[in-house]
């Protein structure tokens, strides 16, 4: 059974720290560290003005940041064998290939808001899965933006610094990364706090603490990576987004949350899949609503429930489910999950179960046995306990 460890923040700041020695022959300034997420639910609805209730991870990206002599800015990776070099000046949307374009695409995206950033050396070290819709992307671009802002003497704890950065993380991966992401991830990866998750309006960035601490209940809020591949960039997340971008022009709306008579709305879009994708949408943002609802009132057994029909609408009106997650959410339902769906983009990537503690175990046992009979590639699992946003370590 493969179980994904997050590490320990503080051993991993430290050797991030050697490593930029080993690099550059010097210390760094500091290294910072930003968590992956996990959406509790309200997928596909960030881009549409919608509402979500997303949670950071423990599994991060950590950043080690020094302000250079020159105008250079070097990115180097423990993951990745092909290093970033460039001058801070000429930084921008065409100039910035692979996974640096998510690092030096935040610099780009700082400096076009009026940061007044120097060249800079920066060593990054990723520990959120790779393509399993965790939001390794906003993890590195929110290390590297906290990095960078403090090096300049930043407040990191001022509210609107903090959200200025996340809007060059979102710029950074729309614009330099080519991923149009609607803003969520990088959220919660800088404003999350421990034992929460994060009610986020996406019309206005208004953003509100909910208290979510599963261990308490006794309950593990269990993540499976199903392996299947997942990307942003591949087109299907570009074409969902269309789709609402359409309805909303038809129906006369900057953002289909500012639609007000929902039924109306669906009766007049009479290309069907617009109409399922809209619906999909509606109903998303009610199923948030209500599950802030059942964590206030620690009804686990109607979140469950919640989760459930989250990922029907996902996998029937918004078409972005795949055989493994919807293989994963059966399995766990029948082996005693309380409730299970598809987090993240879709496509591929993780989905989350809420399950008692005493019964995860056995949950694991059967989607690797369900795995196995398919003859697919073994899930993995990790536990997420909600998180700390971004934040310096050294």
């Amino acid at each position: 059974m493969q179980n994904l460890e997050a590490g320990d923040p503080a051993t991993l700041a430290e050797k991030l720290a050697e490593h930029f020695r080993d690099v550059h022959g010097r210390d760094p300034r500091g290294v910072y560290t930003a968590p992956g997420r996990v959406n509790l639910i309200g997928e596909h609805v960030d881009y549409n003005g919608g509402l979500c209730l997303p949670m950071a991870l423990p599994h991060s990206t950590y950043a080690a940041i020094d302000r250079r002599d020159d105008d250079r800015v070097t990115v180097v990776s423990a993951q990745e064998p092909d290093a970033f070099d460039g001058r801070v000046g000429s930084l921008g949307p065409d100039t910035i290939d692979g996974w640096a374009a998510y690092a030096a695409g935040v610099l780009w995206a700082m400096r076009e808001d009026g940061w007044d950033l120097p060249g800079v050396d920066v060593v990054v070290d990723g520990h959120v899965p790779l393509g399993a819709g965790l939001s390794s992307s906003a993890a590195l671009e929110c290390s590297v933006a906290l990095a960078a802002a403090d090096l300049v003497g930043a407040d990191l704890s001022d509210h609107e610094t903090l959200r200025r950065l996340v809007r060059a993380c979102m710029r950074a991966e729309s614009e330099v990364a080519g991923a149009p992401t609607g803003g969520m991830d990088q959220t919660i990866s800088v404003l999350a706090e421990d034992a929460s998750a994060l009610l986020l309006d996406c019309r206005d960035w208004s953003t509100r603490l909910v208290g979510w601490d599963p261990r308490s209940a006794d309950l593990d809020l269990l993540v499976v990576d199903t392996k299947a591949s997942h990307s942003l960039g591949d087109g299907g997340y570009g074409a969902r987004r269309a789709d609402c971008e359409r309805a909303a022009e038809i129906l006369g709306v900057e953002l289909l949350r500012d639609v007000d008579d929902q039924s109306a709305a669906l009766d007049q879009l009479h290309d069907d899949q617009l109409r399922r994708r809209v619906r999909h949408v509606f109903s998303e943002i009610d199923r948030v609503r209500r599950a802030v609802e059942q964590l206030e009132a620690d009804d686990y057994s109607g979140l469950g429930a919640t989760f459930v029909a989250s990922h029907e609408s996902l996998r029937d009106d918004y078409e972005v489910s795949c055989s493994e997650l919807d293989a994963v959410v059966e399995v766990s339902l029948k082996h005693g999950a309380l409730g299970a769906r598809m987090t993240g983009g879709g496509f591929g990537g993780s989905a989350i179960v809420l399950v008692g503690s005493d019964e995860a175990p056995a949950v694991r046992r059967a989607v690797e046995a369900a795995y196995d009979d398919r003859g697919w590639d073994a899930p993995a699992f990790l536990l997420a306990p909600p998180s700390p946003g971004a934040r310096r370590l050294l």
